[in-house]
């Protein structure tokens, strides 16, 4: 979609006078609270972020994190199990959580006049959790169920989990959020319980609320509810690093598929570990180069052009609390080779070290990203996820007022300056979906639904 200069500037004028700035506040037991106006509306979310997730996870117990997600609707010494799910909705609300690699999340979303509730009950499962073990043992089956469905039986999501496990030598980053099956299958109701006492703690833990509400009032709330829950010590995590690759690592999954997969992963940092402050916005703007629509390089000349690809993609996280990888993927097009796509798409990476980005390419691709997140700012949800997620992985979040200038702030010459030193082969890790034939059992099993499944 082409977004014209003159035209963005009209769209960014109501997006920021629809909300104010964000107000912070800590309570005396350290937990930190975060509120943003937006008066458009008389709704607010309410989202409570724990600093926790699989990357904290040690061997043994990987899926710990998401299995207590699990376990938070199950009830606590004065709620049973789902009943908190169950005031939200009668308050006209809806509720979910999730569980990422840097954090676990739990969000509300009510009429601004109802975030009493919510504060209320998320206070007392962050004190009075019970884990009774029929409930564990029946949600346990549930995750494994889901792993199985939206893993083992998904092949390209099986090469991804294969592929990141080869690819991360020494970060945690290499285990999946849902954990090893042969961890789950172990996993016992006492696991949960010492995780829960040492990470739900509200020194360890973010409100942040976005929505028709006032700050001040909102304070007030968290103080007589969050407020009341005692201190607790949280332990301090140790920093990890990448050793240096020095050389290509392959990965081959033979399972049974329809069709190849290829990914490419250039191990690269993150915001909160670069080299140099402008790094990560100049790989950001990098991989929208590459795709970012359908005007981008990778759809143009892979896709409609050549036609070796049925699909390919960029993707690049640059607010992660350790280093990632920009990576790359896709599907050869009938007819064509895997090994014919990952040479076009190591042309499409040697092109950006090669030669500067044009200043027509680089502004269209600008203009594209800021416009997509001036979009987003119609979401509180998604104003909140910002501020929440910045903070819990240990960033500022200001970054999130600032993220347009810096992207608006690269270079062509900044891009090339990424591609050559973070894009070569010795940075590298390539993993390949080789087809295996499906019998009807696999097929069917692969197209099903994971029911119940809190996401």
């Amino acid at each position: 979609m082409r977004i014209f200069s003159a035209l963005l500037a009209l769209m960014l004028a109501p997006a920021v006078s629809a909300s104010g700035p964000v107000s912070e506040f800590a309570l005396d037991n350290g937990m930190k609270i975060l509120v943003k106006e937006d008066r458009r509306a008389p709704i607010a979310v309410t989202q409570v972020w724990y600093k926790v997730g699989s990357s904290y996870e040690p061997q043994g117990v990987t899926g710990v994190s998401h299995v207590l997600e699990h376990m938070m609707f199950k009830g606590t010494e004065t709620l049973g199990p789902n009943e908190f799910s169950h005031i939200i909705s009668e308050n006209g609300g809806e509720e979910n959580a999730f569980t990422g690699r840097d954090y676990t999340a739990y969000f509300q979303t009510l009429a601004s006049d109802r975030l009493d509730v919510a504060f209320r009950l998320e206070a007392d499962r962050m004190q009075n959790l019970k884990l009774d073990p029929a409930e564990f043992a029946k949600e346990v089956e549930v995750v494994m169920e889901e792993r199985r469905l939206r893993t083992e039986d998904k092949p390209t999501s099986l090469t991804f989990e294969k592929f990141n496990a080869v690819a991360y030598r020494a970060l945690p980053y290499r285990q999946p959020v849902i954990g090893w099956m042969s961890d789950l299958e172990q996993m016992t109701a006492e696991d949960l319980a010492a995780w829960y006492e040492r990470w739900y703690s509200p020194a360890n833990a973010t409100l942040v609320v976005v929505g028709d509400v006032d700050p001040q009032e909102i304070l007030r709330m968290a103080e007589e509810t969050f407020g009341k829950v005692p201190a607790r010590p949280v332990m301090p995590v140790k920093g990890a690093s990448e050793p240096a690759q020095r050389g290509t690592a392959r990965i081959r999954v033979k399972v049974p598929a329809k069709q190849p997969y290829l990914l490419m992963g250039y191990k690269v940092p993150t915001v909160a570990t670069a080299e140099e402050a402008w790094e990560p916005y100049a790989l950001d703007v990098l991989a929208a180069v590459l795709d970012g629509g359908s005007s981008s390089r990778l759809d143009r000349e892979l896709e409609r052009g050549t036609r070796i690809a049925a699909s390919a993609d960029a993707s690049y996280d640059a607010f992660t609390r350790l280093s990632g990888m920009l990576v790359l993927d896709g599907i050869p097009s009938e007819g064509r080779s895997v090994e014919e796509l990952e040479a076009s798409l190591k042309a499409q990476v040697q092109r950006l070290r090669d030669e500067p980005v044009s200043d027509a390419e680089l502004n269209r691709v600008v203009r594209q990203t800021v416009a997509s997140k001036v979009f987003e700012q119609d979401s509180v949800f998604y104003q909140a996820m910002q501020v929440g997620l910045l903070e819990t992985v240990g960033l500022d979040w200001r970054l999130a007022d600032a993220y347009v200038d810096n992207l608006k702030a690269v270079t062509p010459e900044q891009i090339r300056a990424v591609a050559e030193k973070y894009l070569t082969d010795e940075n590298l890790t390539v993993g390949i979906l080789d087809p295996q034939p499906m019998d009807e059992t696999v097929a069917a099993r692969a197209s099903t639904e994971v029911p119940n499944a809190r996401h």
